[in-house]
């Protein structure tokens, strides 16, 4: 079964690239990890206000994967698997793909305007060394594009 990991966040080019994915899962009987990376925060003098700020952070991740997850299930029929991980966002997800050799594709949103982020950057420039195809989704495309090309 191919298994196709999405990056989650907030942005257009996210939700671009989750459906493409599961667009792509639905076509090959594939199926969709979602994953959503929680950055570390700054050292807070008070740990208690670390400690908030990171639950608040992690709560705000979990809601958008769940959201995102709810969204899927509607046209592959298939639950994904979710993911939230705190940590560096490379790091993670190289974790994950490491702890996940299930996964066929890594499938990242770029940009309609301005430069690439730092995953797309990162990932595009160790393509060669990943254990799996990476897939880069602009955020402009349309509907029609992404049934074209799924």
């Amino acid at each position: 079964m191919r298994v196709y990991l999405v990056i989650m966040d907030e942005t257009e080019e996210a939700a671009t690239a989750l459906r493409f994915a599961a667009s792509r899962a639905q076509r090959t009987g594939g199926m969709v990890h979602l994953l959503a990376l929680v950055p570390r925060q700054q050292f807070v003098a008070f740990g208690g206000i670390q400690a908030t700020i990171e639950e608040e952070a992690r709560a705000r991740a979990e809601a958008l994967v769940t959201s995102a997850a709810g969204s899927l299930m509607g046209g592959t029929g298939k639950p994904p698997v979710i993911a939230v991980k705190q940590g560096e966002g490379v790091a993670v997800i190289r974790d994950y793909l490491t702890e996940h050799p299930e996964v066929s594709a890594l499938v990242l949103g770029a940009a309609s305007n301005g430069g690439p982020g730092p995953l797309v950057s990162h990932f595009t420039g160790a393509a060669g060394q990943l254990p799996c195809p990476l897939y880069v989704i602009p955020a402009g495309l349309s509907e029609a594009a992404i049934e074209r090309l799924s």
